[in-house]
């Protein structure tokens, strides 16, 4: 967990969290004699170095746990929050940050439907390898983003989009650059499920 709280706090400019679990299970699954003291340990050592801000317990902690870990922060300052430079930050698997001294930003665009017959043709026709063989060409031609769009006639572009993006989200050379979803039927469906999703948890939370 250390290395990704120290990342996480290294990027955000908000107060940030840590909820260690009570350490790892026995074989039977249940917790180890003495468990709770990597969580203390981990609590006590990251605030130390300014990582997070609030702290408390996860799975399988219990209230011993939980004052073990408030002992081992005691008395430790809080974590700055530091403002971040204005900038534009996308991120695929690596982060992407657009600023004043940033040259050009080469955008892939043979992943769209409307720009690329060789694409079209490709996903009309079902062939996805073919299709994700393009993003790869696109990358290794060093582009920062992706453009997909799957706008077209007689093409289901949410189906289409969502099968894509599935794909090259298990390509890792792919998925280290940002997508831009460039598909208005694709992102006012999203906004429709939102607005769904949002009015079902309403109804949820009425007695």
């Amino acid at each position: 967990m250390r290395p990704h709280v120290a990342e996480l706090s290294r990027l955000a400019n908000v107060y940030t969290a840590c909820h260690p679990n009570a350490g790892l299970p026995n074989a039977f699954g249940g917790l180890r004699p003495g468990a709770g003291g990597e969580s203390a340990g981990c609590s006590a050592s990251s605030p130390a170095r300014g990582w997070f801000n609030v702290v408390g317990g996860c799975c399988g902690t219990t209230p011993a746990h939980i004052a073990r870990i408030a002992a081992a922060v005691s008395g430790l300052p809080p974590r700055p929050v530091q403002p971040l430079e204005a900038r534009t930050r996308l991120s695929g698997l690596e982060t992407f940050v657009i600023g004043p001294d940033t040259g050009f930003v080469m955008i892939g665009e043979r992943t769209n439907v409307t720009g690329s017959k060789r694409f079209r043709r490709l996903i009309e026709a079902g062939d996805h390898q073919g299709a994700v063989d393009v993003a790869l060409e696109q990358v290794r031609g060093e582009r920062n983003l992706l453009d997909v769009n799957m706008d077209a006639d007689l093409l289901d572009s949410q189906e289409a989009m969502t099968t894509f993006l599935n794909l090259i989200a298990t390509e890792p050379e792919v998925a280290r650059i940002p997508v831009m979803v460039d598909s208005f039927p694709v992102v006012r469906a999203g906004g429709r499920a939102e607005v769904r999703a949002r009015q079902g948890r309403r109804q949820l939370d009425q007695p």
